[in-house]
Parts: structure tokens; sequence; C-alpha cells
């Protein structure tokens, strides 16, 4: 197992609702990714996803789902790629959800790496079988491979830069590039988005935003990089199987997804490398 080497206190605001947020990461030597709130406790796995509408969120189902923490994709992306595979998270404030930080995985990875850690990852996982999900214009494929975990994802969104483009995940080459991408959405939307109650955290900062001339809000950190972000929210909503994407021997590929077409996926590869 490989777990933090101390606590780790954080704090921030959520992205949907713009609650402020402390927590305390502690080190476990129990295996998992668990969340404590209100006295109660959330695993990360895929049974206790209960809404993928505008962004992932948590909740006990053996309990009631009385407890949720929303908003856990980034910071799962983050464990997997630092191959952290237990750690208890703590929440002192009343909010329940994660702290978007700069929208991506990169101050997670930071912090992670600020206080260190200890112990060694899982091993390689063999895929025997091929997963796939397939809906409309959406298709996830995950296929056994030798080697390295690789990951292929098309979008297909209204800008120039985004339709019917192709990013990849290649770990010797370009995994910073997919920790620093940043969340993002059309800038059109988000009135109508906040009025509804939803992405009320959303600065110029930690969100890209799609505009209609075909440009963007901010500068970005590097080419695609809103496509690239969902390679991200595929790692961090494949490892609620409770297995490490980036460990698996396999050729992750997605065409058109999303967080509830990876929750699926999620739960058909879960059930294949549990056999």
């Amino acid at each position: 197992m490989k777990t933090l080497k101390s606590n780790l206190k954080l704090k921030g605001a959520g992205l949907m609702f713009a609650a402020p947020v402390e927590l305390e990461l502690k080190p476990s030597d129990k295996k998992g990714i668990r969340f404590f709130i209100n006295d109660g406790m959330v695993e990360a796995k895929v049974e206790n996803v209960v809404s993928c509408e505008h962004c992932v969120i948590l909740a006990d189902v053996n309990n009631g789902a009385k407890n949720k923490i929303a908003l856990v994709e980034h910071f799962m992306a983050a464990c997997a790629i630092a191959g952290i595979d237990a750690l208890d998270v703590h929440f002192s404030s009343a909010g329940f959800e994660m702290p978007i930080f700069d929208g991506s995985a990169k101050v997670w990875i930071e912090k992670f790496n600020e206080v260190g850690l200890i112990g060694s990852s899982e091993e390689t996982k063999e895929l025997k079988e091929t997963v796939v999900f397939q809906k409309d214009n959406s298709l996830i494929v995950i296929t056994p491979k030798q080697g390295d975990t690789t990951i292929t994802y098309a979008v297909n969104f209204n800008h120039p830069d985004l339709n019917n483009r192709w990013v990849n995940l290649d770990i010797n080459k370009n995994i910073v590039e997919i920790i620093e991408a940043r969340t993002f959405g059309y800038l059109k939307d988000l009135e109508k988005f906040q009025q509804a109650g939803y992405s009320k955290g959303v600065t110029i900062e930690n969100t890209v935003g799609l505009k209609e001339d075909g440009t963007y809000t901010t500068e970005l950190r590097n080419c695609y990089e809103p496509a690239k972000h969902k390679i991200l929210d595929i790692i961090g909503d494949l490892y609620l199987t409770g297995y490490n994407p980036l460990k698996i021997k396999a050729n992750i590929i997605a065409k058109e997804a999303g967080h509830l077409y990876h929750s699926i996926a999620a739960k058909q590869l879960k059930q294949t490398l549990d056999k």
C-alpha cells in the first residue's frame, strides 16, 4: 500500500456550491480511500456513485446516502497518478464538496509531494477481457495490452479546437499535461447553471471557458487543454473500481463520454477485474 507520510491539512472552496472547505488527509494502513464527514464514512467506490449530473457525487448507499461527497474526480485522479491507495479524508467543515483549487490535479499532486509518500503502489493488474460500453455517439472500450496503460479520448464540442479532437495519455511523455489540465465549460451556459444553483465557485483561474467566437476565457496551459482534462476525469472515475487504471495493462479509448458513462464503464471494468 502507498499513503502519505504525515497528515495534511487543506482549505479551499467547492466548484459547484462555492462553500468553504476544510479537510485533513490522514495516512492509513488500510487499503482504500475513505471520506469522513458528520460522523459518517463514505468509501471511494463506484457502487457509492449517486450522481454524475454536474460532477461525481458519492454517498454511503448502505446507510441511506445521508452523507454526500461531491467533486471527487480530480482528487481521485491525483491519487491514482501518485499511486496512493490508502488514505482517509476527514472533513472539519460542514461542506460536502472537495476543494476545486485550480481546477486540475496539479495542486493535489503538489501537496502530496510536500508531505511525501511512503509504501509501495499496487502491482500491475492484468486485464483478461475487453470492456465495451456504447450509447448513441458515446463509446468506451478498454482492451488488454502489454506495457504501460494508454488512454485516448475524443471530444466533439462546438469549438474549433475541440471539434472531433483526439488527445492521448503517454505516461512517459505527457502526464504533466494531464495533471495540469483544468476543468472547462461553455461560457454561455455559466449564468444558467448558476441560476440553477451550480457552478457558483467558477473563476477564471479554475475553469477554462469556451467562448462562442472560438477563443477561451484564459490562456491555455497546453494545447487542447480542455480535451486533456477529460483524460484526467476518466482516470479519477475509473479509480472508483478500487483498481488504479494506470496500473491496469490496458488501452483505454473513450469517445464523447462523460462522468455518467465513465461510471457505467467502471462498474463493468470492476466486474471483469474481480473475476
